[in-house]
């Protein structure tokens, strides 16, 4: 429960039911069909795979294939998969973001049993070599180009960005922009930004108030 687990702040974990938080009993008989239509509706197009990885839960092949009808199928013809995957019916978005920072552990990296469609294995490997902490992924074109963390003492705070991809001027440019905004909502009482680019690394600092 808050206060434990809110941005820039720590406390001793304090839990409770989910009764309690939800001030209702819970539901006495779930629907394990809703469970996978979230899934899919959140990452979807998904393998059934996929479902069980975001779920932990196993044997959803039948359930998957019971709500089939009311899906669209898409069939990868890259190379690295011949899945089929499911998605709800309606428009299929065809643009990714163009860039974003995603914290530690977030479901968007996590949920994928083929985790090629959000990170390639070369900067899966790049990346389990960085030594430093790193609090979250930075994204671009819907892929995995770098990881973040924020540097905080009490005269400064400097979000550190480390790129494994090449990128051009432009998409660079675009980073160091989100990198920005994601400090001023980290470092919210920061009187001035300054951002600056280093080769296949990003430096945003932020000096706080004296």
């Amino acid at each position: 429960m808050p206060p434990r687990g809110v941005w820039g702040r720590t406390a001793r974990v304090t839990s409770t039911t989910a009764e309690s938080w939800l001030g209702r009993p819970l539901d006495t008989d779930p629907s394990i069909d809703e469970v996978v239509l979230r899934s899919i509706a959140a990452f979807g197009p998904a393998t059934v795979a996929e479902v069980s990885t975001w779920s932990r839960l196993t044997g959803l092949r039948e359930v998957v294939e019971r709500l089939r009808p009311g899906l669209r199928t898409f069939r990868a013809t890259a190379a690295v998969s011949s899945s089929t995957s499911l998605t709800h019916p309606g428009p299929i978005p065809t643009r990714r973001p163009r860039r974003a920072s995603s914290p530690e552990y977030d479901n968007l990296l996590l949920s994928h049993a083929d985790r090629s469609r959000v990170v390639s294995g070369e900067n899966r490997g790049r990346l389990s070599t960085v030594k430093e902490p790193v609090h979250g992924s930075v994204l671009h074109d819907g892929f995995v180009c770098g990881v973040w963390r924020l540097d905080r003492d009490r005269e400064k705070a400097v979000l550190v960005i480390s790129l494994v991809d090449r990128l051009t001027k432009r998409s660079t440019a675009a980073v160091t922009a989100e990198g920005g905004r994601l400090l001023r909502f980290l470092a919210a009482d920061a009187d001035a930004h300054d951002v600056s680019r280093r080769r296949r690394r990003l430096t945003s600092t932020v000096r706080t108030r004296s």
